[in-house]
């Protein structure tokens, strides 16, 4: 009990009333993975040094702090969120904003500083909830670290008897590069919204969810040499535009995206399908399909793209025990196939090759707080004409991992 007669108990009970809606929590998630050969190339944690195919490290490690603002009548006005990440690797800020709830209808919230772009299921999984290990690849490449600075409007009503309560929008602006540089290098921004339909009961057991995401952007382009691809006498290839208009022209980055997801609830637990699919233009550079972090001096090229995932999951006995079974692609270049890709000439090089990753695991959700991964990566890339892509490379990785969380 506080005395609240003196005046450190009245300094303490003003102390507990202004901080009583301060959390913290967090995650770890220690592993050990082993590839198939030194020196693997993998978006499951990251590539394998050149002398190593075994490895133990720290993925994540998550400190969360959260602070909550409530009005006199208990509605949340304000909300705060500071997470960084901190492994072997170095220490990182991963989540920085702040938000501010509108009450008069209970409709919208305005969300500004660094956070999770709008844009598909996958990229806003948190990874401790997230029951695969790693996201795919495409997500990976085009959305690296899934979080960006900007501002975004949202509307999701809060009272439950709206008729818009399964539905949420969301619709910002943001530098466009991301956590892939140090800081926004031009004056162009990407717009993203995504329009999502929370879980809703189709009957007793069966319940669906779905979105749509839209990303119109891109960046600056620091010269006037830009790559796309043409058919040349038959030939797919690269062909440069180096028209003058070209220097400081935006160059395009625009994605689409669809999701859906299904739960089946049974007596072991639940059997849930999700699928999504991505498609656009994405600008980078030769030899990489990511998003510049840094102004480009090299030659710009553009490509179009597709991709997604499915994945199953099913609770065997009982809700403690779950299987997995995951397949996702990109392809960063829906315009060239196999040995079109290294042909001499056609300037096509490994940042074109399409990729499918099939996944297999078993989680064991030991406690609340505790949690076991056990899944093997099955990685194949189209054979082209490269030299060291001639045929699949088979870059697969077993990954076992705990996680605990407070």
């Amino acid at each position: 009990m506080v005395d609240t007669t003196s005046d450190v108990g009245k300094g303490l009970l003003s102390l507990y009333r202004k901080y009583d809606h301060l959390t913290i929590g967090g995650y770890m998630q220690p592993q050990f993975q082993v590839a198939s050969f030194k020196g693997a190339e993998s978006y499951n944690g990251g590539d394998f040094a050149p002398r190593s195919q075994s490895r133990f490290m720290l993925r994540r490690g998550r400190i969360r702090l959260e602070y909550a603002h409530f009005n006199d009548k208990d509605q949340p006005s304000v909300q705060f969120v500071f997470q960084f990440d901190g492994t072997e690797r170095g220490v990182n800020i991963r989540d920085f904003w702040g938000r501010v709830y509108e009450n008069k209808w209970q409709l919208f919230t305005f969300t500004t500083g660094m956070f999770a772009r709008p844009f598909g299921y996958e990229v806003n999984l948190s990874s401790s909830d997230r029951e695969s290990p790693e996201r795919g690849r495409m997500s990976q490449i085009l959305m690296r670290s899934e979080r960006d600075l900007g501002l975004m409007a949202s509307f999701e009503p809060r009272r439950r008897g709206n008729f818009w309560k399964y539905v949420k929008l969301d619709v910002g602006a943001f530098n466009g590069q991301g956590l892939t540089g140090p800081g926004e290098y031009d004056s162009y921004k990407d717009l993203i919204s995504r329009f999502r339909i929370k879980p809703y009961p189709v009957s007793k057991k069966l319940s669906v969810s779905a979105g749509l995401s839209f990303l119109q952007g891109g960046f600056i382009q620091n010269t006037k040499y830009v790559y796309n691809v043409k058919d040349v006498s038959g030939k797919k290839e690269f062909v440069v535009d180096s028209s003058d208009d070209n220097l400081f022209d935006e160059a395009p980055r625009q994605y689409r995206g669809a999701d859906m997801q299904w739960k089946l609830t049974h007596k072991w637990g639940a059997t849930e399908l999700r699928s999504e699919y991505w498609w656009g233009t994405q600008t980078a550079t030769a030899l990489s399909s990511e998003t510049p972090g840094l102004l480009l001096t090299t030659p710009y090229y553009v490509r179009k793209f597709n991709g997604g995932f499915f994945i199953l999951l099913h609770n065997i006995v009982n809700s403690k025990h779950q299987l997995g079974v995951k397949f996702d692609w990109y392809d960063p270049n829906t315009d060239v196939k196999g040995r079109e890709i290294g042909a001499p000439g056609t300037h096509l090089s490994i940042a074109d090759i399409r990729y499918d990753t099939w996944s297999f695991g078993y989680n064991y959700y030991i406690t609340d707080h505790l949690k076991m991964f056990v899944w093997y990566d099955v990685v194949k890339n189209e054979s082209t004409l490269l030299p060291e892509y001639t045929s699949n490379r088979r870059p697969n990785v077993f990954t076992w991992r705990l996680q605990f969380r407070f």
